[in-house]
């Protein structure tokens, strides 16, 4: 006896074999029974998924010498003979191969005999291929066939079909497979079988069938005849060039930590054991929305299809990112999806996004932003004003501790006109070494120069046509490093105010620092004075290299 692929010898018979579909084969069942069945049926959806079985069960049920039932019995002449394809009632067409109008011509011909049962069926599979001319011969007969005819259409692509042949047909929409009801139809054919898989190949298995069963049987057929009916992990990979659940794990939370280092490595043994890149970047997808799906739902995992070790994994990675962080990565590997089937080394292309994720993993999300200003602003509230233990606080007791320096002499004002000639002349290399720092700052510095040296507080002053240099370079960063350099020269702490020159004259050694007029909107220099002295403010600039914009009293 020849022998049967396990596809079509595990092929449903009755309607309670099908599986994933039971929206379908209730209603079905339910029209049967109260004999309101329709004259034409169209059943869509991916391959693999009991449409044509569908199609066949349900011409069983219809001309079954036993009567209409939704459980035919398998046995009579008629049943028999549709499960062996050479009913005389039962015609099925490939509409693939036999998409003209000549054939649907021929159909509309053999439509005027009588069934030698109780209907004549028609069932055309793929009927999206059929030509605009065939639908139109086609069209007339469908919406009002004999009472003795009834057509059942499957489809994978119902976009292609006419709105007018829609119309005229009840659609069902059946339904990907989940990998639960996969794994346990794996193991009831395993079982049957005598064959031995362990629930990690099973779940590779029913990965790599993407919610078809017909795809998932005729994989295991494949892995019996390459290892025989002791079947592991490993075998499935090996065939159908897998990534494990282990090593996706492993990848995504390197990528959840930032870990870079880790992530090509990773992505470097995949690589070398002839993983596909593509299938790993779909698969890392998948992966980042389950997560992204348990962070929103948490407990309520209804769409959710995953096993429960696959479950606890997420819950172990939702401490790791964030929300706003894994919408960002999730951009990132779509983005990439569409573009990595048109790079010529794919494996870089991965890397790179990878790399780009593993960033996106780690940024400061601006919730997270606001929470910390937040707890900030409730120790400076817990300690009556003062600020909360910080490095700040921590730097200050330091300074405290220090012994102390002995106070600087007042200066005349000669010495004083003697530092800011000196300051003048140093300008340029200032301004060079300043820019070393901070890269930005050398633009903004350029066309400004020293007026006054007050004390320990120098004035920079800003052409009316420089203003918004001023406010770049009023930056903490820029300030910081401005005033280190100006420490040196000048060999004592100093700070540094700037100011807008209304007119061009020389500066003047004892000239009082004004007010600089700032654009509308913006907070004037001795209102950001005042608030740069708030230990608060301090730390929240400095942690986010910030600067003051506005300021509301």
């Amino acid at each position: 006896m020849a022998y049967e692929v396990l596809a079509r010898k595990w092929r449903p018979r009755q309607f309670p074999d099908v599986v994933g579909q039971d929206h379908v084969i209730q209603t079905l069942t339910n029209a049967i029974r109260m004999n309101r069945v329709a004259h034409a049926y169209l059943f869509v959806g991916p391959r693999g998924i009991g449409k044509t079985s569908v199609a066949r069960i349900f011409a069983k049920s219809l001309n079954c010498k036993a009567g209409m039932t939704p459980a035919p019995c398998d046995k009579c002449d008629a049943c028999k003979e549709i499960m062996a394809g050479s009913s005389l009632d039962v015609h099925e067409l490939d509409a693939a191969s036999n998409r003209g109008i000549d054939e649907i011509r021929a159909l509309r011909d053999t439509i005027k005999y009588m069934p030698t049962q109780r209907f004549k069926i028609y069932i055309i599979d793929e009927v999206h291929m059929l030509t605009m001319e065939a639908f139109n011969a086609l069209l007339k007969t469908l919406e009002e066939p004999p009472a003795h005819i009834k057509f059942f259409m499957a489809t994978t692509e119902p976009q292609k079909i006419p709105a007018t042949i829609l119309s005229r047909c009840q659609r069902f929409d059946l339904r990907r497979i989940p990998t639960g009801l996969l794994i346990e139809r794996l193991r009831l054919i395993a079982r049957e079988e005598g064959v031995m898989i362990d629930e990690d190949a099973m779940l590779a298995v029913a990965r790599a069938a993407e919610g078809g069963l017909r795809d998932a049987e005729s994989a295991l057929d494949q892995l019996i005849s390459f290892q025989g009916k002791d079947i592991h992990e490993q075998d499935v990979l090996a065939v159908f060039g897998l990534v494990s659940r282990q090593a996706l794990e492993i990848l995504s939370t390197a990528l959840f930590q930032g870990d870079i280092a880790g992530i090509i490595r990773q992505v470097e043994e995949l690589d070398q054991s002839g993983k596909d890149m593509q299938r790993l970047l779909q698969e890392l997808l998948e992966h980042s929305r389950n997560l992204l799906v348990y962070l929103q739902a948490g407990a309520g995992l209804a769409t959710l299809d995953l096993t429960p070790a696959q479950v606890a994994v997420l819950k172990a990675q939702a401490t790791l990112t964030h929300v706003d962080r894994l919408l960002r990565i999730t951009d990132i590997l779509m983005e990439t999806m569409d573009r990595l089937p048109h790079a010529l080394s794919k494996k870089t292309l991965l890397e790179t996004a990878l790399i780009r994720c593993a960033r996106a993993a780690v940024v400061v999300s601006l919730d997270e932003i606001m929470q910390g200003i937040e707890k900030l602003k409730q120790g400076l509230d817990d300690g009556g004003g003062e600020p909360a233990e910080s490095e700040a606080s921590s730097v200050e007791r330091e300074a405290s501790a220090a012994p102390a320096k002995p106070a600087a002499q007042p200066k005349s004002e000669e010495a004083i006109g003697d530092e800011l000639a000196h300051l003048i002349k140093m300008w340029p290399a200032l301004v060079e070494k300043v820019g070393k720092t901070v890269s930005l700052a050398r633009g903004c510095l350029l066309d400004a120069r020293p007026l006054a040296v007050a004390g320990d507080c120098v004035t920079i002053g800003f052409d009316p046509e420089f203003s918004e240099r001023m406010e770049q370079t009023g930056l903490p960063r820029t300030r910081s490093a401005l005033q280190r350099s100006l420490s040196d020269v000048l060999r004592r702490p100093v700070t540094v105010e700037f100011k807008l020159q209304t007119e061009r004259a020389a500066p003047s050694k004892t000239a009082p620092v004004a007010a600089a007029q700032l654009p509308a909107g913006k907070p004037s220099l001795q209102q950001k004075q005042k608030w740069f002295k708030d230990p608060a403010v301090q730390k929240t600039l400095d942690m986010f290299n910030g600067d003051i914009q506005k300021v509301r009293e």
